[in-house]
């Protein structure tokens, strides 16, 4: 695995870091913390003070359901003492408290030492000392009055409300501010604050003649942005939510799909999920090493095809990054105190790399961790999490409609919907919010339950051209989960538009074949 070179200090963007979180004796706690761990000859010692503020708005039919919010505020020390890890954390950020836990995460290590079966050793890492990020935004949503956003959200639901065939809608805001200090034995403290929002609108209609019920939801995704998501030009929200009550109608109205193999056009508000689930976990080193097969399973992806296995056709290039602007797994320096990083893990549709921690880093005799541990909260432990993981675009600039130009007979899929995958992310299925058929390279209507399905190198082998670097965008989500105890976390996957050929396309309610 080649070692990467650390990126230059971020320049702090414009917004503030909460002046609540930096009002606390930030370094204070954190030298204390690693002071007396020294004091028990720790090998390794970090301490990490997080809040985590988070808002979600609900409503139904224009009519306010939920409006809650949480405000969390923490510590936690982790140890390595005599090769085994200990963690402890607390929720009073004194002194007095800050020693205490740090005792408890000597006692953890002590306690864990006879029984573990490795050696705990962590991959070398430059020390960064008083580094401070902030995510790209422009508003702190939490600045935001709440009448005010759920204004928003009433006219918009009205508005769709108004239009024909729409007997519901709903309406979702989820919002997150992140504030981390970290510091550790080594030299490194870092401050970061990162904001993220998730905003989600779906009308829903039935065709009672056909018995029909179905809905359609925005595809708009989720963003490491701020309120200006909503009301600013960052995205056409007049435009699609126009569509949004059109696309439902023909849908309702849309034959079902006739079963069968076809080539497929997937827009990156659908491939993006399909990304997460085979190449995303499936390159996650201690899913390979099997250190998640009892929850979140393992791997296909051994080891032993590190640099060999053909993951899939030679269009398939793949990355992973927690640097891109606006990613949801973006961040300065991860939980480890690693600077962050962009690299390879497929090259040419060879797997090439996997995603790291500093301790898996070590284990595999690699020069430096990839930036990737995490905790979604200040009571959990750091693990390996996934970076915002995303295939290149094409160097040419094809178009969505180049690549729809290319197929005779084939369906066009647009937004994700319902999937599912095997515990080695191997066998899978997706479906979507639509499939559009393609005939003779021109876009027809709309059909109805449609899904596809194919087994990670298959699929990814049918890939025979990417779009260029317009078709390019970033989606995600919220909520990814790994771990036990469960943790959550929120990552984005960068994609152009594709073309895969000759791809099985199920009929979801068991009817039609061809």
């Amino acid at each position: 695995m080649p070692s990467h070179p650390a990126p230059s200090n971020p320049a702090p963007s414009k917004p503030e870091i909460d002046p609540e979180f930096q009002a606390l004796p930030l370094a204070k706690l954190a030298q204390t913390a690693l002071n007396r761990a020294r004091d028990f000859e720790a090998e390794h010692a970090d301490f990490r003070i997080e809040r985590l503020r988070t808002q979600r708005l609900t409503l139904r039919d224009g009519g306010l359901l939920d409006a809650s919010e949480d405000d969390t505020l923490g510590f936690c020390v982790r140890v390595i003492v005599d090769g085994a890890w200990g963690f402890a954390a607390g929720v009073g950020p004194t002194t007095d408290a800050v020693v205490r836990v740090t005792e408890q995460a000597i006692s953890v290590a002590r306690a864990a030492r006879p029984i573990v079966a490795e050696r705990i050793e962590l991959a070398d890492e430059p020390a960064y000392a008083d580094r401070v990020w902030v995510s790209d935004y422009e508003v702190d949503p939490f600045s935001v009055p709440v009448a005010e956003k759920v204004g928003l959200l009433q006219q918009w639901s009205r508005d769709l409300l108004a239009a024909n065939g729409v007997d519901h809608v709903s309406a979702v805001v989820r919002q997150v501010r992140e504030n981390k200090f970290y510091a550790d034995t080594h030299g490194t403290s870092t401050l970061q604050q990162r904001v993220r929002i998730d905003p989600e609108l779906e009308v829903y209609g039935a065709d009672s003649k056909r018995g029909v019920i179905d809905s359609m939801r925005t595809t708009a995704p989720p963003a490491g942005r701020g309120w200006e998501y909503l009301t600013g030009a960052v995205h056409d929200w007049a435009g699609e939510l126009a569509e949004l009550p059109e696309l439902l109608a023909e849908k309702l109205a849309a034959p079902s799909v006739d079963a069968g193999r076809y080539d497929l056009v997937i827009h990156p508000s659908n491939l993006w999920l399909t990304i997460h689930e085979s190449i995303g976990h499936a390159t996650e080193l201690d899913r390979v090493l099997g250190y998640e097969a009892n929850y979140a399973g393992t791997s296909f992806a051994k080891l032993a095809g590190l640099g060999n296995l053909q993951y899939g056709s030679r269009h398939l290039n793949v990355t992973g990054d927690r640097t891109v602007t606006h990613g949801l797994a973006s961040i300065g320096y991860d939980d480890d105190g690693v600077a962050t990083q962009e690299w390879d893990l497929i090259k040419d549709g060879v797997l090439v790399g996997y995603q790291t921690d500093r301790r898996m880093a070590k284990m595999m005799g690699w020069d430096r961790s990839n930036g990737c541990a995490y905790a979604d909260s200040p009571g959990h432990v750091p693990i390996q999490r996934m970076a915002n993981v995303s295939i290149r675009p094409s160097p040419d600039p094809t178009s969505t409609s180049d690549l729809i130009a290319q197929v005779d007979d084939g369906l066009y899929v647009v937004g994700d919907r319902s999937w599912s995958i095997d515990m080695q992310r191997y066998n899978f299925q997706f479906t979507g919010q639509r499939f559009f058929e393609i005939k003779n390279g021109e876009l027809r209507g709309q059909v109805r339950d449609a899904a596809y399905q194919g087994t990670t190198t298959e699929f990814w082998g049918a890939m025979d051209a990417v779009g260029g670097e317009e078709t390019w965008m970033l989606n995600g989500a919220f909520n990814c989960g790994k771990a036990q105890p469960g943790q959550v976390a929120a990552v984005s996957h960068g994609c152009p538009s594709a073309l895969f050929r000759d791809i099985s396309i199920l009929n979801t309610t068991a009817e039609g074949g061809r």
